[in-house]
């Protein structure tokens, strides 16, 4: 699977994971940009229009619910796969993922290999083509 040259945004309040997340996309080749909310990276997105978004569900002032449903209000950017980050593998948190527009859920602390799956996955359907 070759990312190479594929945006990826990462919006978490963690260090931690922002720093996992670049780590990992970056070895396989990404681009990555990283957001520590969501006002933070509905600006970057409207500049850079990644082509995956990672967003953590819990964060300050503007939780990952609220980002996603902006993000996927824009006409221009509705089709750019939104992918919620949560430290809970809860149903509720699947479902109201989904009922904001979210297209998939990946449950913290993620590992390389799901991490780039879940890029892997999206970028292949945003592009029309399956893996």
């Amino acid at each position: 699977m070759d990312l190479t040259g594929l945006k990826v945004m990462v919006i978490d309040d963690s260090n931690t994971i922002r720093r996992s997340a670049e780590i990992f996309l970056t070895n396989s080749g990404c681009q990555v940009l990283l957001a520590e909310d969501g006002f933070d990276a509905l600006a970057k997105i409207a500049d850079h229009h990644p082509d995956v978004i990672f967003v953590d569900i819990m964060m300050p002032r503007l939780d990952g619910y609220q980002t996603c449903a902006l993000i996927k209000k824009n006409p221009q950017l509705a089709s750019t796969p939104v992918i919620m980050l949560s430290s809970k593998d809860g149903l509720f948190d699947r479902a109201r993922g989904r009922m904001v527009g979210s297209d998939e859920y990946l449950t913290k602390p993620f590992t390389k290999d799901s991490l780039l799956k879940a890029v892997a996955t999206h970028a292949a359907r945003k592009a029309g083509t399956d893996l």
